[in-house]
């Protein structure tokens, strides 16, 4: 684990990273909880194989921001090499934002598995380690420590180190599960996928309404109590405000103040009803479009369990 503080020895490595293909990506922030975050680390991981981060480059970059900079103009503004973050909307805000090319963030891509296929409380990056890679269980008290202290604890420099580790290996096998559930529709079973779908329609509509009606009580129970938050939920209130004019106001001031617009009102049936004879002497613009859905129909078939 080469930690890095002279910034000779940082610009040396930033050449040598230049090479490299991919890299998978962290940071540590110093104060983020204040108005003046301050990029405390930069860890980096060159080579997928390495579990234990011992080859993981940590760049000591607290207040060094024309080390930051040269970072960003040769590696994140690089568009020739890959860069893995998880959560890269966080990261990017310290590493050169819109100059960053060619960024995958693995946050995004756990987000669109599906739960059946990768299921997990939470798409955090310890979580996705311990859950789809099988890592011990991961101390997460450290993301939390004083970043911008010196010199920082070999207990932190093992925590950093480990961060782009746990990166590069939950991107493979979120790009594993990505092809098992991102299949061509023109190559699709349609026998299997039916036949599935009605194995475990069952159970899904005994599970989904269970769970309304539970999420019905407790939202009730908890109002009625007077309770606002419980394991696991909190109850929120919102209100929608909606506003209405009559037609015949609207169109008087339009007239009254000789506005010109361009804007075009959608016609809903209620006004088709009542405006049709209006309506047949005026250009009307259509636009269709068109929805799928899939609606279950009678079946006999002898596998179905139910």
């Amino acid at each position: 684990m080469p930690y890095l503080q002279n910034p000779e020895e940082i610009i040396g490595a930033i050449a040598r990273l230049k090479f490299a293909p991919i890299l998978w990506v962290d940071t540590e922030v110093a104060d983020y909880k204040t108005k003046q975050p301050r990029l405390s680390l930069i860890q980096i991981s060159a080579n997928s194989a390495d579990l234990t981060g011992e080859q993981v480059l940590i760049f000591d970059v607290l207040d060094k921001p024309d080390l930051i900079d040269h970072f960003i103009d040769e590696i994140m503004a690089n568009e020739a090499i890959a860069k893995v973050f998880h959560n890269a909307a966080f990261d990017k805000k310290f590493l050169g934002g819109s100059k960053a090319k060619n960024i995958t963030c693995t946050l995004e891509l756990a987000k669109n598995i599906p739960y059946y296929l990768a299921p997990k409380p939470d798409n955090k990056l310890k979580t996705l380690a311990e859950t789809l890679c099988h890592f011990p269980i991961v101390n997460k008290d450290l993301q939390s420590s004083d970043w911008g202290l010196r010199p920082l604890s070999q207990e932190q420099l093992d925590y950093a180190k480990l961060d782009p580790v746990y990166t590069a290996q939950v991107h493979h096998r979120l790009l594993q599960l990505q092809q098992q559930c991102q299949i061509a529709p023109e190559t699709e079973n349609i026998a299997n996928l039916t036949r599935r779908y009605r194995q475990i329609e069952h159970d899904w509509q005994m599970l989904n309404s269970e769970v309304e009606h539970l999420k019905t009580r407790l939202k009730a129970a908890m109002s009625a109590q007077n309770v606002d938050t419980t394991v696991g939920f909190k109850l929120t209130f919102s209100s929608r405000k909606a506003e209405y004019v009559k037609l015949a106001d609207l169109g008087q001031a339009i007239a009254t103040k000789q506005f010109q617009s361009d804007t075009p009102l959608k016609l809903t049936k209620a006004l088709q009803k009542e405006f049709q004879d209006l309506l047949a002497d005026l250009p009307i613009e259509e636009k269709i479009s068109q929805t799928v859905s899939l609606k279950s129909i009678d079946l006999d078939d002898p596998e179905v369990p139910f």
